[in-house]
């Protein structure tokens, strides 16, 4: 848990500003399947819904901790909507793909030339074991700039540009994990087992 150590009224004006933003634009959000939910300084609850289903469908909640805003950047996790709690890497329900050019692979074995076309994904959720919380691998987000493979990379180059703002991650979060849903999927796993009768004497 981060400690407040800036003057929490400076951090709590700018969280209120975040928040106040958020809400002049309630309505345009919400259309889009954005629900603040929660929000009282330092921590607020996003709970973000796929509105082009139908019926529509609640994807993940987004938990921000403005601690130190903005001399630090937020820290963002993918939580349950209802329990708040994070998801481990394994129980992600998205894990914002983001698309990167396709790659041209050769077939071995098919006449010369032949290729095939693939087009890799890189996952913006980061979490080195299927049990660890994993994070949102992004400028702009705390645990971004605290990981050790990105400290050429400071919160400083990123701050004046709004990086860490509410509706700019939400909007990263919405684009790489909600709008891409086109639909449904249902898995009917069959399962082979013994039936015993009755146990002999």
């Amino acid at each position: 848990m981060t400690t407040q150590v800036v003057d929490s009224e400076v951090s709590r004006t700018k969280f209120e500003r975040e928040v106040q933003e958020f809400r002049a634009l309630g309505g345009v959000y919400r259309q889009r399947g954005w629900f603040l939910v929660h929000a009282d300084f330092p921590h607020a609850l996003v709970v973000l819904a796929a509105s082009q289903l139908t019926p529509p469908a609640i994807v993940a909640g987004v938990a921000f901790d403005f601690t130190n805003y903005d001399a630090e950047a937020p820290s963002v996790h993918l939580v349950n909507p209802f329990t708040n709690v994070p998801y481990k890497a394994s129980e992600l329900p998205t894990t914002l793909n983001q698309g990167s050019p396709a790659v041209e692979v050769p077939l071995p074995g098919m006449p010369a030339g032949a290729q095939m076309s693939l087009n890799p994904v890189q996952p913006l959720m980061q979490a080195a074991s299927p049990d660890e919380i994993p994070f949102l691998c992004i400028p702009g987000v705390r645990e971004y700039h605290e990981h050790p493979g990105h400290t050429g990379d400071p919160w400083e180059l990123h701050r004046v540009s709004g990086a860490g703002r509410l509706t700019r991650l939400l909007e990263q979060i919405y684009k790489y994990g909600v709008q891409p849903i086109t639909g449904f999927s249902v898995s009917l796993i069959p399962q082979v087992g013994l039936q015993y009768g009755i146990p002999p004497r």
